[in-house]
This record gives C-alpha cells, structure tokens and sequence, in this order.
C-alpha cells in the first residue's frame, strides 16, 4: 500500500480511484492531481514510480486541505455556525436536516431511531 498524507490507499485500484480514499480529494481532485504528476488515471498505484508517488504526495500537500485539518475546519465551520444561532447552526443543534429537506417522512438517518410517543389515556368515571 502506498502512504499519501497519513492514509494507506490501496494498491490495486486505478490511480484516479484510489486517490479519492484520502478525505477531502473526490474524482474531480483526484484527475486534478494526476493531471499536474503527469500520471495515467488509468495506471493502478501499484505500477507507480517512486517519483510519481512522491509527486502525487508533494501535490497534495501544497495544494489541498485534507485529512484532519479539513475535518477541524468543518467541525469549526459547524461550531460557528451554531454559536451565532442562524438557521442552519440550530438544524445541527437539534440534529435535523440542513439542507431543506423534508422532516414529515425521511429523516432517519439524521433524526435516529423512532421514539414512540404515548397517547393519553382517557379518564373513566
């Protein structure tokens, strides 16, 4: 397995594939990065030179955010958010959806398991 920024990505995947198992680099960063090392996407990590690995490393360094900095600046975005109290910083608060989606059906995911709430009974004389 290769080592790029802290994370062993696979080696017998395509290159543009496995670069997206670093958090922060998705397809589109992954072409970026190879395009600039002047490496096939199509060549898999395991037939890499040492000095593509070593550019591909250097790329990513200097140029993108990833790993545990880009999760502390999320999380920081999201404390922020939350402390100046606007709309989306209390949908986190309360763990709702964010993003304008409906909360009537298909919130599981976000809202966790169900919580059955009890009617009231009836008084009998």
């Amino acid at each position: 397995m290769a080592r790029i920024a802290g994370v062993d990505i696979p080696k017998n995947k395509r290159s543009e594939i496995a670069l997206t198992y670093i958090y922060g680099i998705g397809r589109s960063a992954s072409r970026k990065i190879l395009e600039k090392a002047g490496i096939s996407f199509d060549k898999k990590v395991s037939e890499w030179k040492d000095e593509e690995a070593i550019a591909v490393r250097n790329i990513i360094s200097t140029d993108f955010t990833v790993e545990g900095p880009l999760k502390s600046e999320v999380q920081l975005n999201i404390k922020r958010l939350m402390d100046i109290g606007c709309y989306r910083g209390l949908r986190h608060r309360k763990g709702l959806p964010v993003r304008g989606q409906s909360t009537k059906n298909n919130t599981r995911t976000r809202k966790g398991k169900r919580k059955t709430v009890a009617n009231k009974k009836k008084v009998t004389k």
